[in-house]
């Protein structure tokens, strides 16, 4: 199962006010795992940010001058994304600025069945706590210590452990990830598989009569021993 953990920075909070989208960031998760593959993107909003935006996330319209505008980089995001489910914190933020900037574009907006929100999936598994990305690490033991501003690529690898902690605490190398997938040992057409021989255990006549005596001192009246468990007795000739 392939997902798609993102997240994105803007220039405000409306995108029908004009607010743009300014980074765009993903990585990809292979049932459940990291894969190491990612998409990471920063964009010129083709106009100011306001002051308390650039001290949520630290940019300037300056530093992003002559970056890529959205609908240079909408076709590379879009395949990276695919068809697969997008997981976001507070969900319909993301795909509300990611909507706005592709209906821009001519190109049709995110399908809201592929939507997955680990902002409500946080709210169900703890109603009534905080639920911020960085509650959630504190709570969940992800260390981010290293984040001092809204920071997309840094926050979508935050993320990615929440929501893994989220959905059953998934640790690395329990699974095999894509990448070990597609680079692991093929067999050759004239290699032969290793074929390992089962080796039961098969306890001696000594060690089960040795049983039998323990077990008749510790258990009165073992259920096992009476009938209809107990195999019956051969008759004895005489």
């Amino acid at each position: 199962m392939r997902q798609i953990v993102l997240d994105t920075e803007t220039t405000g909070l409306d995108p029908a006010s004009g607010d743009r989208v300014i980074e765009v960031a993903a990585i990809e998760l292979y049932n459940f795992m990291p894969t190491g593959q990612q998409f990471h993107v920063l964009i010129d909003p083709e106009r100011d940010i306001p002051e308390e935006a650039t001290r949520v996330h630290g940019f300037t319209a300056e530093m992003l001058r002559g970056k890529p505008i959205f609908a240079g980089i909408a076709h590379e995001m879009m395949a990276f994304l695919r068809d697969s489910e997008i997981i976001a914190h507070n969900a319909p933020f993301d795909f509300g600025f990611l909507d706005a900037e592709l209906v821009r574009c001519g190109m049709p907006k995110l399908d809201r069945a592929r939507m997955v929100d680990s902002l409500d999936i946080a709210k169900r598994r703890y109603p009534g706590l905080p639920n911020s990305l960085d509650a959630l690490c504190r709570r969940l033991g992800v260390d981010n210590s290293m984040r001092t501003s809204h920071n997309a690529l840094l926050d979508v690898k935050l993320l990615a452990e929440v929501f893994l902690q989220l959905m059953g605490g998934k640790q690395p190398g329990l699974e095999l990830n894509a990448a070990n997938r597609r680079s692991g040992p093929v067999l050759e057409a004239d290699e032969a598989p290793v074929i390992r021989t089962p080796r039961p255990i098969v306890p001696s006549e000594a060690e089960i009569a040795v049983h039998a005596e323990f077990v008749a001192k510790k258990v009165k009246d073992a259920l096992w021993l009476q009938p209809p468990f107990a195999e019956p007795r051969a008759e004895t000739p005489g």
